[in-house]
């Protein structure tokens, strides 16, 4: 890890949506993920040992909100930023958590391409030094953190079919097959194979072949994010 690198805490209760973001963190240059946690008591833990520049925060955690967290952090004199990394869409939940230092929040589902332009916009959020000489220079430095257009999916697919692809799946426990999800989600097989293949690559969706008595096996989607 660079000296100048920012260090990124993973705080995620799901061990496979934890090890997709490090592995997304790590990619980005000039930050580093130097830990995962998968529960406020050890997102603690980890803090005394060694500090961090950002925490990359789930929301919903087995131990409490991710928020309660963060206030526990700036009570303790922890000083470093938070990314939120929720399906959480409340509003009232995102003006709370600005007071707690959560200088970004982030939608699950999101894509490498998403989390790349958060963290570089925060890293030039960082790197404005000196005093302001202006209105217009302040505004610019505060438009560094958000993003100057929206990240975009891969070409042929649209947010809000993925939201529906996303939430057929998550009341679906056991799983289903594309036949399954595009019947579900009111869209055609081959669309809903191509919005589950885009989330197996996110590492949201887990895929095995399901046997059955005759043919070819045919592939089985089941969420694995916890939110």
């Amino acid at each position: 890890m660079s000296e100048q690198a920012i260090r990124v805490l993973v705080v995620e209760d799901d061990p496979v949506a934890a090890d997709a973001h490090a592995l997304y963190v790590d990619r980005v240059p000039g930050f580093a993920a130097v830990g995962k946690a998968h529960n406020a008591a050890q997102a603690r833990r980890l803090l005394l040992r060694a500090p961090v520049d950002l925490i990359l925060l789930d929301l919903y955690l087995p131990d409490g909100h991710g928020l309660e967290l963060a206030r526990s952090l700036r009570a303790a004199g922890h000083r470093m930023d938070v990314i939120a990394v929720t399906s959480a869409r409340d509003l009232a939940v995102v003006r709370e958590g600005v007071s707690l230092g959560v200088v970004q929040y982030i939608l699950k589902p999101f894509a490498f391409a998403t989390l790349r332009d958060r963290l570089l916009g925060y890293a030039r959020f960082r790197a404005a030094a000196g005093e302001a000489g202006s209105q217009d220079e302040v505004d610019r430095a505060l438009a560094t953190l958000r993003p100057s257009r929206p990240a975009a999916l891969p070409k042929g697919l649209s947010a809000p079919t993925l939201e529906t692809v996303v939430r057929t799946l998550r009341v679906a426990p056991a799983g289903l097959t594309a036949a399954a999800t595009a019947a579900s989600a009111g869209i055609s097989r081959i669309t809903a194979r191509r919005y589950l293949e885009h989330l197996v690559e996110q590492g949201r969706v887990e895929r095995s072949p399901q046997y059955g008595q005759v043919g070819r096996p045919e592939l089985h989607y089941r969420w694995l994010t916890a939110d």
